[in-house]
């Protein structure tokens, strides 16, 4: 069936003057659909030329469209009829709030396809717990049958591929509350995981950033369904806004009606009786913040999968890469990667996010952070430290100042290399241990970036057996 709002806006943007502001993952393919498109576009970043990947430059150039940069780029936005801003962009620039007082419409490439979308629309959002909670809700659905398209945050610019989705499919999207400012529609069913102070450093005060999470429910009508966080004040106020259908999800309270962490097993709940769905010791996933995530997983997919489906996918769920990712199970020894932990504080929750002892290995690029605050958590979750990177003898000499203080015998290790640190966990963790990559550290010193030590970090446990 033919999609007709794709084809009135396809219609509709040929020969209008387009204003793309910024060159993001989402927004290349953007510009190539909107060429295609034959609309007149003009392309903005604040970055100076020099810094802009040279074969997108060139791409631009080639197409005939004008390409303006540096930090006063958007001193030269005037006259569009349509503007596509990146989440980075907020709508309360200046500039884009005079076009669009003039008549500009003012969206972006994740609104364009919410307004598009022939299917169901689910979205995530909140302070913590997004990419968990999206890509498990994702993975529930594609075991329920389901032909599932990731998108906002996280998988592929989706827009451009509109044109293919089925009114049968379903679209899954993590949204920031960049994305969410000044959105005017919200998705069918809509995930707040939590709300804490976040992005005040880009939003203009805490209030501006809460009002632009509630727009993920703002724009529904009776049919739409919310699910919250009973545990968190602010969200659980949110349901008096809320014109449809409210689920809650709570790890400390004994709901009625909603899904609850109780005495180690996740239930659903309705009408006050309790039906159960899964013990934690059956999930991949450690800490009480994913047993959360789970938790609004079931509640935004009750309505389209049966239980079985769902536990079925948890328990296959080795949770999203680099957090706290379950690899590999040797000799009764769980290895988990977790190299997004590039700070202490993400090191410690890893670590409170297992009962067993753990081997710890840690250390990276040094951003010049405290690591004093990683030594008790460390003395009392760790059996054995194993060290590496610019920031090794920064937390031995944390580790080693408390242990003489408290006269006790604390092993570390030392190693040159990651292939070295992995080794040497092999051959110190005994059975029924977590061997945790968890640096607490930056990755530059020995990596481009968190991911690829984390790849590599999984292709040597791989190798071992």
């Amino acid at each position: 069936m033919e999609n007709i709002k794709l084809k009135a806006f396809e219609n509709n943007i040929k020969g209008k003057k387009v204003a793309v502001i910024g060159l993001g993952v989402s927004n290349i393919p953007l510009i190539d659909y909107l060429h295609n498109l034959m609309a007149d576009v003009s392309v903005f970043d604040e970055r100076d030329l020099n810094k802009l990947d040279k074969d997108i430059v060139k791409k631009i150039h080639d197409y005939g469209f004008e390409l303006i940069t540096g930090k006063n780029a958007l001193h030269f936005l005037r006259g569009f009829n349509v503007i596509f801003r990146s989440p980075s962009c907020l709508p309360s620039t200046l500039q884009l709030m005079s076009e669009q007082k003039r008549g500009a419409i003012v969206t972006s490439e994740i609104e364009m396809l919410m307004n598009v979308c022939p299917c169901k629309i689910i979205g995530v959002t909140g302070s913590d717990g997004k990419t968990t909670t999206t890509t498990l809700i994702y993975e529930i659905l594609k075991k329920g049958g389901y032909n599932c398209h990731l998108g906002g945050n996280i998988g592929i610019p989706l827009f451009t591929e509109v044109k293919n989705f089925k009114e049968d499919d379903i679209v899954i999207l993590e949204l920031s509350s960049f994305q969410l400012m000044g959105m005017e529609i919200s998705p069918d069913i809509s995930v707040i995981t939590n709300i804490s102070p976040n992005h005040l450093d880009k939003h203009s005060s805490y209030e501006e950033y809460i009002e632009a999470k509630k727009n993920i429910f703002k724009f529904q009508d009776e049919n739409g369904k919310v699910v919250l966080n009973y545990d968190n004040d602010i969200t659980r106020d949110l349901a008096k806004e809320v014109e449809g259908k409210v689920e809650f999800f709570s790890s400390k309270e004994k709901l009625d009606d909603g899904v609850i962490l109780d005495d180690n097993t996740i239930k659903d709940c309705k009408d006050g009786v309790r039906k159960h769905i899964i013990n934690v010791d059956e999930i991949h996933l450690r800490g009480l913040h994913n047993y959360e995530n789970i938790c609004a997983a079931i509640a935004a997919t009750s309505d389209l999968v049966d239980l079985n489906t769902q536990v079925n996918a948890i328990k296959e769920f080795t949770g999203v890469k680099h957090r706290l990712e379950f690899v590999k199970e040797i000799n009764g020894v769980k290895w988990y990667n977790d190299s997004i932990g590039t700070s202490p504080s993400r090191t410690i929750a890893g670590l409170n996010s297992f009962d067993e002892k753990i081997v710890l290995i840690a250390g990276g690029y040094d951003k010049q952070l405290d690591y004093k605050p990683l030594v008790k958590p460390i003395l009392d979750k760790v059996s054995k430290l194993i060290l590496m990177g610019d920031t090794a003898s920064k937390i031995y000499k944390a580790v080693m100042e408390e242990t003489e203080r408290l006269e006790i015998v604390f092993p570390v290790y030392k190693c040159t290399s990651l292939e070295a640190a992995v080794t040497r966990a092999k051959n110190v963790a005994k059975p029924g241990e977590i061997v945790l990559f968890s640096p607490a550290s930056a990755s530059f010193d020995m990596f481009k970036n968190f991911e690829e030590r984390g790849d590599k970090f999984k292709e040597l446990v791989n190798k071992l057996n």
